[in-house]
């Protein structure tokens, strides 16, 4: 029987909405029990200073900014790795009664931790779907992920966005579903 790719990936430009695409699908999906988290903008007066991680639950972390003193850097921004890394441990993704997984994003900073890409790899390789959304370009874990065989790809742009949310809607809803039914969640 032919199995259908439960790893979702949405790539694009920055600026196309794979974030607001995220926020619309936990919001979709919530009620499956959903675990994740997304990113956020810190803006000071109008200007971009970092990013902070919040959970499906509430839970909040900072990833990066530009006043942190972290040797680990892409661009001005400083990536707190170990705070990131305890952030992951406190939202304790992969719950039993998880049945859909929502991660924004699979970027270069988040990337840097070595704990993120084990539990990203757990994640995929485990029974329960994934919605996420990955950098258009980046290599080593970026580009391995997105060559995954139980990967399904999906490009965004500022003409699709509107559709897609649609279509991977409908995607998850079959997915959840079919995981539910048999059991593996």
């Amino acid at each position: 029987m032919l199995q259908m790719k439960k790893n979702i990936l949405i790539t694009g430009p920055p600026g196309t909405g794979k974030t607001t695409l995220i926020k619309k699908m936990i919001d979709e999906h919530l009620q499956d029990y959903s675990t994740g988290f997304y990113t956020e903008e810190i803006r000071e007066r109008g200007i971009r200073k970092g990013f902070r991680l919040i959970s499906l639950d509430g839970t909040r972390g900072i990833l990066s900014h530009v006043d942190s003193m972290s040797t680990f850097r892409v661009g001005k921004y400083g990536v707190d790795v170990e705070q990131f890394a305890a952030f992951l441990e406190r939202i304790d993704i992969l719950k039993p009664k998880s049945r859909l997984v929502i991660i924004d994003e699979i970027g270069k900073m988040e990337c840097l931790s070595g704990t993120f890409c084990t539990l990203m790899r757990n994640i995929l390789d485990s029974p329960v779907p994934l919605v996420a959304t990955i950098s258009l370009k980046g290599e080593g874990f970026i580009a391995e992920v997105k060559k995954r065989g139980d990967v399904r790809l999906f490009y965004m742009s500022l003409n699709n966005r509107n559709t897609l949310l649609t279509e991977v809607s409908g995607l998850l809803k079959t997915l959840t579903h079919q995981a539910h039914c048999t059991g593996e969640s």
